[in-house]
């Protein structure tokens, strides 16, 4: 079915309203036209009627009471050839003494006219008004009878055919159809041109209406007018623009609050009274595994952990509760804080739950205890070694030579409590970034070389062997030598203290895509695969079996991390496949 525009429909709404108009119009006029007719044919008949009567009462006529029906009837014809109506001469008795439609004979020959309604009426009231068919002529007539004070003639009765009437209605109703039709054309064209007028400020309304939907609130310069359309028009701009500034401002509050829930290391989820989740930022998000379908959804369908649901069902009772330490689902190895809070929602209560990730914390916690742990193992010992060989030289019983060799154990310990020290106040320099660097070009070669000269006495007692392999690429290095040599040193003297007497310790730089990488690959049993990622913690050690010298102070791997780290390089370890371990340091170019 076809949509009418509203220009149609206001335009068919004020035709049908003209049209009905109109036309009631016309009906209340052609009837009162022809109440008015009748009226008029009334009156007329009657004062023509008393008009006949004056002239009979007052003997102007040629009427003398012996006149015969001829002359009755002559005199009818000529005031009915007056007054261009019908004239009927009626005696007291009801004989008909003249009539202007019929002839002598047929005078004589017609009914007695005493019960006519209107001749009736006319002797009871002196005038009498009736419409009916003509018994004589066999046509609807309209009749008015008066009585009269003559000798022979007692009432007069004018007759009018009905069909002049009606011809007269017809031309009322002709001139009054006329009339409406000019008029509903006068109406019709009227009303397209406002139809037209309204519809053009419809269609322009309809415009910024449709651009406000596409999102475009620039305000239009349109003048709407001051009518009831113009009214409506500016409250609807006022309306979209106050509503538009409001969603601006919804649209900002939320991209804020996106922006600081996204950058949040905490995971937040926020719930309505229902129990159903209606945000939850990205930490919380993997923290818990929850998938883009939780939006929506009851926390129990999509928060899977008994801990949680139980700490959420007492936040949305209004129960205070505490904090909650677990592990999120599918990862053990984290460590998760549960918080959970009820908040004000329309009148009830929704809660919000926060997760923080302590998992690092945890890590660092732990390393600082096994950090202290080993510091006090490590002094401890070389500490008991030293006081009992004090307390053994202070006896007398002592010889030279125990003497001697006693002082060579306590002055072990005492260089090795010394590289101790060193080697943990170096630690702290590095992590207050006290160390500054002097990057300049180094010759790759003189650096490994220097560093196997350093570690010399440790593999010629060993009896170990080193191969030197340099690609041409990696000829220079840019970085801080010292501290190049520091790190590159620590990894070599690991790889010969780990590698069994008279192996073979490769060292081989090569340039990588982001600079030179420099390895160091030994052939001892390698690292165990859960230990890799934690093998250059401070004073970490791997499995007993692989420890050979117990004289290392545990901290030579963790230094090496961190002074690569200062030159912005990485470094790793890594098995290989026949034997052996493969520790890889790389600077950038």
């Amino acid at each position: 079915m076809a949509i009418r525009s509203f220009r149609t429909k206001l335009f068919l709404s004020a035709a049908l309203a003209a049209a009905i108009a109109l036309t009631l119009a016309g009906l209340l006029f052609t009837s009162a036209m022809q109440s008015d007719v009748n009226s008029q044919t009334e009156q007329k008949l009657v004062a023509e009627a008393r008009l006949a009567s004056e002239l009979l009462e007052r003997g102007g006529g040629p009427l003398s009471p012996e006149a015969s029906l001829p002359e009755f009837d002559a005199e009818a014809h000529r005031i009915g050839a007056l007054i261009g109506a019908r004239v009927t001469f009626i005696a007291a008795d009801g004989r008909v003494l003249g009539d202007s439609a019929e002839t002598v004979e047929g005078v004589a020959a017609m009914d007695n006219h005493l019960a006519r309604p209107e001749v009736a009426a006319a002797r009871q009231r002196g005038l009498g008004v009736a419409q009916r068919l003509s018994e004589t002529l066999k046509i609807d007539m309209f009749y008015v009878a008066v009585a009269v004070r003559h000798p022979a003639i007692a009432f007069v009765r004018i007759a009018l055919p009905l069909s002049d009437v009606r011809q007269a209605r017809r031309t009322i109703l002709g001139l009054t159809l006329t009339a409406l039709a000019l008029s509903f054309l006068a109406a019709g064209a009227i009303a397209i041109v406002v139809a037209q007028r309204i519809g053009a400020r419809v269609r322009v309304i309809a415009s910024v209406a449709r651009r406000y939907g596409e999102g475009d609130l620039t305000p239009p310069q349109l003048d709407y007018g001051s009518d009831e359309l113009g009214i409506v028009a500016r409250a609807f701009d006022l309306s979209v623009h106050d509503l538009g500034r409001r969603i601006d401002e919804l649209a900002r509050d939320r991209a804020r609050m996106e922006a600081i829930l996204s950058g949040m290391i905490e995971g937040v989820i926020v719930l309505d009274p229902q129990g159903r989740v209606q945000l939850a930022n990205n930490a919380a998000r993997q923290m818990l595994a929850l998938g883009n379908l939780a939006i929506g959804r009851h926390y129990v369908e999509s928060i899977r952990h008994p801990a949680i649901t139980d700490l959420v069902a007492a936040a949305l009772g209004g129960t205070p509760v505490t904090s909650v330490q677990l592990a999120p689902p599918r990862d053990p190895s984290k460590t998760i804080i549960a918080r959970a809070a009820a908040a004000p929602a329309h009148g009830s209560y929704g809660a919000i739950l926060v997760l923080h990730d302590i998992t690092d914390l945890r890590r660092a916690d732990q390393i600082r205890r096994d950090f202290v742990a080993n510091v006090s193992h490590e002094l401890r010992t070389p500490l008991t070694a030293i006081r009992g060989y004090v307390e053994a030289l202070s006896e007398d019983e002592t010889t030279d030579e125990e003497r001697r060799r006693f002082l060579d154990i306590i002055r072990r310990h005492t260089f090795r409590m010394d590289r101790l020290v060193k080697d943990l106040l170096r630690l702290a320099r590095l992590d207050a970034g006290q160390e500054t660097l002097e990057i300049r070009p180094c010759d790759t070669r003189s650096l490994i070389q220097s560093v196997i000269a350093d570690v010399a006495s440790s593999i010629e007692a060993r009896y170990q062997q080193v191969d030197i392999a340099i690609e041409p690429e990696a000829q220079t290095i840019n970085g801080d030598l010292p501290k190049l040599h520091d790190a590159l040193r620590n990894l070599v003297a690991n790889a010969s203290t780990y590698s069994p007497e008279r192996s073979t310790i490769r060292v081989d730089a090569r340039q990588s895509n982001d600079g030179v990488a420099i390895s160091v690959v030994d052939e001892g049993p390698g690292i165990p695969d859960e230990d890799l990622s934690r093998v250059f913690e401070r004073f970490y050690r791997v499995d007993k079996s692989r420890a050979r010298d117990p004289g290392g102070t545990g901290l030579g791997l963790a230094i090496a991390k961190h002074l690569v780290e200062l030159h912005g390089g990485h470094i790793w370890a890594e098995n290989r496949l026949e034997a052996g371990a493969r520790f890889t340091i790389e600077i950038p170019s």
